[in-house]
């Protein structure tokens, strides 16, 4: 299982040939408390950087990307029952879509933890 991470602060956990993508603690954090999330539809498909969910909390209004070109074979639907899963585990049940990519070695271009970290760092 890999873990890769946007600039825009989304997470792709790539478990075989199905990726899982959320927003990170971070972004969460930035985001305040979420109110409304929005996710796409299974058999949807979307580009690399395409809108493909929408996430509300009480400060803003935010687009979560597809950070890979493919097919959702998911949306969470547990987040339009608790959104608040989003910032109780971001990382885990508070995921937006799973979908498949069209080409895996997108995720090759993504940052690895470290990378990652590295970003934050120069943010504060």
């Amino acid at each position: 299982m890999t873990v890769k991470y946007t600039k825009d602060h989304e997470w792709v956990r790539l478990d075989g040939d199905v990726a899982t993508i959320g927003i990170t603690n971070y972004a969460q954090e930035q985001l305040g408390d979420v109110v409304f999330v929005e996710v796409p539809e299974a058999g949807a498909r979307f580009d690399a950087g395409a809108e493909a969910a929408v996430v509300e909390s009480v400060k803003a209004a935010s687009e979560v990307y597809a950070p890979l070109t493919g097919e959702i074979v998911e949306g969470n639907q547990a987040l339009a029952d608790d959104p608040s899963l989003v910032n109780s585990d971001p990382e885990g049940a508070g995921w937006f879509f799973k979908m498949k990519p069209d080409d895996l070695s997108q995720i090759d271009d993504m940052l690895d933890d470290a990378a990652y970290r590295a970003l934050l760092v120069d943010l504060d």
